[in-house]
C-alpha cells in the first residue's frame, strides 16, 4: 500500500510503498477513503506522544470501506461503510463493561499505538466494539472529519457540559475543534462566545451559529468581555486550542457552579497550566476533560446530522491527495486556513 512514513520525530514525512496490513483476529482492515488531517497528528508527528514507535504511519480521522475482516468478528462484512473512534476500546476491561470506552484501560489509537490511516489501508481493533455503520447519505469526506474533533466536542458539549438551551457557552480556539463545538453547542440551543485571533475563524464562526465573537488578538481582556456578552460569565466554557492561555482564560470566565472542558491538548511545555485554583474553590466550578466519544454514542450524533440540526460538511476546508498530505501535516501548528483539512484521493 501507500502511506505516509515518518522515520525521525519532526523530520519531513515521505510516500512509502509498505506491506498491506492484515486484519487481527478481533479486527478488521478497511480501505481509506478519506481521512482527516488533526493537529493531534501534528503532536505525534512532532514526538510528543509516547505511544509511538519508528518508523510510523500518522492518521486517526477516517472512513472507508471494510476490505477484510478477522475470524472471530461478527457483526461486520466486506463492503460495509464505516468509521471509527480515534480512541478504541477493547469490550472487556471495567471502563468498557461501564460504556466508557474512550477511557479503555487497554485503548488503541490507529495512528498512535499502531500504523493509521495516512495510507490506503488501515487495521483497525476489536471491530465489533468499536466500528460505526454510515449513513448512505453521509459522504466520507465529512465521515472522516468527525472522528476526532467533531465527536470530541459532540462528548464535551452535550454528555460532559450537559449543556442546555439558553445557557452561554464560551469556546477559546475557533479551529476543527471549536467550530465544531460552536455549530454543537448552537444546535442544542445555547448562546455561543466564540473566542480566536484570526478574523477568518471568527466569521466562520458566525456563520456556524456563534451569537457574540471576541478576537483575543483586539480586546484588552478576554475574560472581562466574555463576561460582559454573557452578563456574569459562561455556564459553560472551552478550551478547544489546548494552550496555557486559553485554558486560563476558559476557566476564568465561567460564571458561578460553571463547567470548564479541556478538549484541545495540553503536551511538552503546556502539559502543566497553571489554574485559578481560587476561583474553582469559591465559585466551585468543575474541570473536566473530553477524550473522544464512544462507537455506541454516535447514533444520537448521527441522528442529528440526518436531520439537519448539524451541518459538519460546512467545516469541510480543504480536499487534498495523499502526497498533499505531508506538507499539511508539517504545517498544523501555523492554523493556515480555516476548517477541516481533508484527504480525498490516495
Amino acid at each position: 500500500m501507500k502511506a505516509v512514513v515518518f522515520e525521525q520525530f519532526s523530520a519531513p514525512p515521505q510516500i512509502q510503498q509498505l506491506p498491506d496490513p492484515t486484519p487481527e483476529p478481533h479486527g478488521v482492515v478497511v480501505k481509506v477513503m478519506a481521512n482527516g488531517v488533526c493537529r493531534s497528528d501534528w503532536h505525534g508527528w512532532v514526538g510528543h506522544d509516547t505511544d509511538i514507535q519508528l518508523p510510523h504511519v500518522p492518521g486517526h480521522e477516517l472512513a472507508g470501506v471494510v476490505e477484510a475482516v478477522g475470524k472471530d468478528v461478527k457483526q461486520w462484512r466486506l463492503g460495509d461503510r464505516v468509521t471509527v473512534p480515534f480512541v478504541g476500546g477493547c469490550g472487556t476491561c471495567p471502563e468498557c463493561h461501564s460504556g466508557n470506552h474512550q477511557v479503555c484501560d487497554s485503548q488503541f489509537q490507529p495512528g498512535f499505538t499502531h500504523w493509521g490511516s495516512f495510507a490506503e489501508y488501515v487495521s483497525i481493533h476489536y471491530a465489533d466494539v468499536n466500528l460505526v455503520a454510515l449513513p448512505e447519505t453521509l459522504d466520507f469526506a465529512t465521515a472522516a472529519s468527525l472522528g476526532c474533533r467533531f465527536v470530541t466536542s459532540f462528548r464535551a458539549v452535550v454528555d460532559q457540559g450537559k449543556t442546555a438551551a439558553g445557557q452561554w457557552v464560551a469556546v477559546h480556539g475557533c479551529g476543527g475543534v471549536g467550530l465544531s463545538a460552536v455549530m454543537i453547542a448552537n444546535a442544542v440551543g445555547a448562546n455561543v462566545v466564540a473566542i480566536d485571533i484570526s478574523e477568518g475563524a471568527l466569521d466562520l464562526a458566525r456563520q456556524l451559529g456563534a451569537t457574540a465573537t471576541v478576537n483575543a488578538a483586539k480586546v484588552p481582556n478576554v475574560v472581562e468581555a466574555v463576561a460582559e456578552i454573557t452578563r456574569g460569565g459562561a455556564h459553560v466554557s472551552l478550551d478547544a486550542l489546548g494552550h496555557p492561555t486559553t485554558c486560563f482564560n476558559s476557566i476564568s470566565n465561567l460564571r458561578k457552579r460553571g463547567k470548564h472542558i479541556q478538549v484541545g491538548l495540553m503536551l511538552a511545555e503546556n502539559s502543566t497550566p497553571a489554574i485559578p485554583m481560587s476561583k474553582v474553590i469559591a465559585n466551585e466550578l468543575e474541570i473536566l476533560g473530553s477524550h473522544g466519544m464512544q462507537a455506541h454514542r454516535y447514533d444520537a450524533m448521527l441522528a442529528m446530522i440526518e436531520s439537519g440540526k448539524l451541518a459538519p460538511e460546512k467545516l469541510i476546508g480543504k480536499r487534498i491527495n495523499l502526497e498533499q498530505s505531508i506538507d499539511a501535516l508539517m504545517n498544523m501548528d501555523k492554523f493556515e486556513g480555516a476548517g477541516v483539512t481533508v484527504v480525498t484521493e490516495f
